[in-house]
């Protein structure tokens, strides 16, 4: 168990009120959680202290050799008061995996938890509770050795910090538009695709420029061998429901395993729904979509939640899903999911985790 020091601010900030929209990202608590790691130490020294500036050296490797991973999950209150977190350990074992794929020491679960626990505790007056709001929570590590070398570093910095957040994307609920990218590549097998590391998205907001330009909200992305199977959007993963049957691009290597993307895979065999990981084509999308059996679109992500894609853009070809408004199996997901993140709704799996 750790042993964390708390140091509470002596100015604090004002909580937004029920009156702001809460842009996602954009308002930071009062607090963070740090500890540091140094080789032959270990980690140590945990403690929660006031959200400020952290002092860098110029040198330091995160900023020449991109050795950095984050996370991201959130934070809920219940209309009896609990602060519940969803699924924590899905995020924490990934950012393990992160961790070793990437070089940095993993930490222990139950360290990492309970760090979470305790900043969103320290904090927990700024979780919102108007509907589709939530604590967005990021962890993240950060190489900080002061050397010019292309080596793993020596020591490294943990933080976690909190944000009150509404709708991730301007849209809310309503269906998204969604660029097909060709041109572009994000990741392949063997890379780190399937990594939480800032790498990973960099990569993408060439194309995301590109499709922001043309009106579009995200960037589906193709295998980036053969350019032709479906892999992710740029911050969800992406669920096909075709003549009955909900499909999800199969986990390669270059996919993130998304937490809300198992948890609707569970929701679909809980109810009985034919639910299918595989490797699905473009052209399987365009051939569904002509023949009428494409029948919802949508992207799952902590972020987002369920996102609902009212269109998508494949060359030339723009494929408007069904009446282009949210389907009938999005909303279910979304109501399923967000109930249970908020206590409205029966937890018969296990998911949530009281602070």
């Amino acid at each position: 168990m750790l042993d964390i020091r708390i140091e509470k601010t002596t100015n604090p900030k004002p909580i937004p009120g029920p009156e702001n929209p809460l842009k996602f990202g954009t308002i930071f608590t009062d607090h963070m959680f740090i500890m540091n790691y140094t080789r032959g130490q270990g980690w140590h020294d945990a403690r929660i202290v006031p959200y400020a500036p952290i002092s860098l050296e110029p040198s330091a490797m995160v900023f020449h050799y991109g050795q950095e991973m984050f996370e991201g999950l959130k934070a809920y209150k219940t209309e009896e008061g609990k602060t519940l977190l969803f699924r924590p350990n899905k995020n924490i074992e990934r950012a393990n995996k992160t961790n070793e794929r990437i070089c940095i020491p993993t930490i222990p679960e139950e360290d990492f938890l309970q760090a979470i626990k305790a900043v969103v505790k320290v904090d927990e007056a700024w979780i919102p509770t108007r509907p589709g709001t939530s604590l967005y929570i990021r962890p993240f590590i950060i190489a900080t050795d002061p050397f010019l070398g292309v080596r793993p570093s020596d020591t490294y910095l943990f933080m976690i910090i909190l944000s009150p957040v509404g709708a991730y994307y301007p849209e809310g609920l309503n269906p998204v538009k969604i660029w097909i990218e060709d041109e572009y590549v994000r990741a392949v097998r063997g890379g780190v695709g399937e990594a939480k590391t800032g790498a990973n998205y960099v990569a993408s907001m060439k194309a995301q420029d590109k499709a922001h330009e043309e009106g579009y909200s995200q960037v589906l992305w193709l295998d980036g061998v053969e350019r032709k199977y479906i892999e992710e959007v740029g911050a969800m993963n992406i669920f096909f429901k075709i003549n009955g049957t909900v499909v999800t691009p199969k986990l390669n290597g270059s996919i993130l395993p998304g937490v809300t993307r198992d948890s609707v895979i569970r929701l679909c065999e809980k109810w009985g729904v034919p639910v299918e990981e595989r490797r699905i084509s473009i052209d399987e999308i365009y051939e569904a979509h002509k023949n009428g059996t494409l029948e919802e679109v949508f992207g799952t992500g902590t972020a987002a939640v369920i996102s609902p894609v009212g269109s998508l853009r494949w060359e030339d070809h723009i494929m408007q899903v069904k009446d282009g408004g949210i389907g009938e199996f999005s909303q279910k997901f979304y109501d399923t999911v967000t109930g249970i993140q908020t206590g409205k709704i029966a937890d018969e799996l296990g998911w949530t985790v009281e602070v």
